[in-house]
């Protein structure tokens, strides 16, 4: 990996370039095409995309519960102690509305409500991420979202996954299909014959995918637009170099657009991670894939001391950020810019993606600096209400007026003085 020294204020390369590809103009002619066609343009896409000659869309109970059953009981377990720890993050997530009241009778307040529609956008392609479902399912269904709608791409033979099918049933994910990319993403805004259209669309994919969110945005809510993995270790002379090695491939053996940067007051460890990632990509079952971002997105930064380094992580503002240091917590507060934090060297972002409980569907592309994690609130809508009786109102009536009148709204005003002139309760 390269190895530079830290200079503040620099332009720091973590960031891929935009794909040279105008998917724009692809994806809106398959949003169309979807909107007009519905199931048969899904049928048609299944076949050219993805290869597989499908019958129907939906994936049975009876699938649901083979795939279950396929499952080694290793896996099970894991999957069932994973959603165990989800649960029990997001359920302290939940939050209650308010009501204040003033002796004048007057009240107001906010009510908090679910979506009752979502769509879960789970990728399929180069790996199978049974623990999206869970990070996006289980969220979902403690804001209590009466629907949640699965999609997933099919592979050539027809099918999804079985650990994919096996978490939306644990999950316990109302109805499961089979689409994947922007077509996918059109199904779940528009509606189709066979999938419902739903309020609000969450789940990461690719640029099609990004794409096709982006653009049916303001029809439905989305959750973000998710970019390539990104890591970014902050690490002292205590950090062992083949655990930070070990942490920087895990990303990079995501996407060869993925990010993973290193930033040490240490030159010594500079080097011996920079040589233990050569040593551990050789091992690698997706070593093509994690050398290719090694090498276009993988940076070593040598800073003048651990605040420096902190600052560069807050410049970069990561989707992961790790603290292998020897007190994380001293340095927690300096974060500002981070979608997740991972804290101590027996902390690797791996364990955040699975068992640890936080989500892991998380701000990428520096927007962290405004946005944050996957949460119950991005599966809620608040809604604020209001009483006041005739004489509080009389109380502020004619500033409500000079106000509307100072915006020219002269119908504002008079909507507040007509209920003091009627002498009408």
């Amino acid at each position: 990996m390269r190895i530079e020294a830290y200079r503040r204020g620099d332009r720091l390369l973590m960031r891929p370039a935009e794909a040279a590809a105008d998917v724009g103009s692809v994806v809106a002619a398959i949003i169309a095409d979807v909107e007009k066609n519905g199931d048969s343009a899904l049928l048609a896409y299944a076949e050219k995309f993805d290869h597989a000659k499908l019958t129907s869309l939906e994936v049975s109970q009876r699938e649901l519960d083979a795939a279950l059953a396929s499952i080694s009981p290793e896996l099970r377990r894991a999957m069932e102690t994973a959603a165990e720890s989800i649960r029990a993050f997001h359920s302290a997530q939940v939050r209650e509305g308010f009501c204040l009241r003033r002796p004048d009778g007057v009240y107001m307040g906010q009510k908090i409500t679910p979506i009752e529609k979502v769509g879960l956008y789970i990728p399929g392609g180069t790996a199978s991420y049974p623990s999206t479902v869970f990070m996006n399912a289980i969220p979902a269904k403690i804001a209590g979202c009466s629907e949640i709608v699965m999609v997933s791409p099919p592979s050539a033979s027809g099918t999804i996954a079985a650990p994919i099918l096996a978490a939306a049933k644990l999950a316990d994910v109302t109805r499961v299909f089979k689409a994947g990319g922007a077509q996918a993403i059109a199904a779940l805004a528009c509606g189709t014959q066979t999938i419902p259209k739903v309020d609000k669309i969450v789940g990461p994919g690719n640029a099609f995918v990004a794409e096709a969110k982006r653009q049916v945005f303001g029809r439905v809510n989305i959750d973000m637009i998710a970019g390539p993995s990104e890591i970014l270790v902050v690490a002292d002379d205590s950090c062992n170099p083949r655990w930070a090695a070990a942490d920087l491939l895990s990303q990079a053996e995501h996407d060869r657009l993925a990010s993973a940067v290193l930033v040490t007051d240490s030159a010594a460890l500079a080097r011996a991670v920079s040589d233990e990632v050569e040593r551990q990509l050789g091992a690698l079952p997706r070593q093509e894939i994690a050398r290719a971002s090694i090498e276009r997105f993988g940076r070593i930064l040598v800073a003048d001391d651990l605040t420096e380094a902190i600052e560069a992580a807050n410049e970069l503002a990561p989707e992961h950020l790790e603290l292998c240091v020897r007190e994380p917590e001293r340095y927690l507060p300096l974060v500002r810019n981070a979608g997740s934090v991972f804290m101590g060297c027996c902390c690797p972002e791996s364990l955040g993606d699975y068992l640890a409980g936080p989500n892991h569907t998380l701000p990428t592309s520096g927007t962290a600096r405004f946005s944050s994690p996957l949460s119950v609130d991005d599966f809620i809508k608040k809604t604020q209400y209001t009483y006041f009786t005739r004489e509080a109102l009389a109380q502020v009536a004619d500033e409500i007026a000079v106000f509307a009148r100072a915006e020219g709204l002269e119908a504002h005003a008079r909507a507040a003085l007509v209920r003091m002139d009627d002498g009408e309760a």
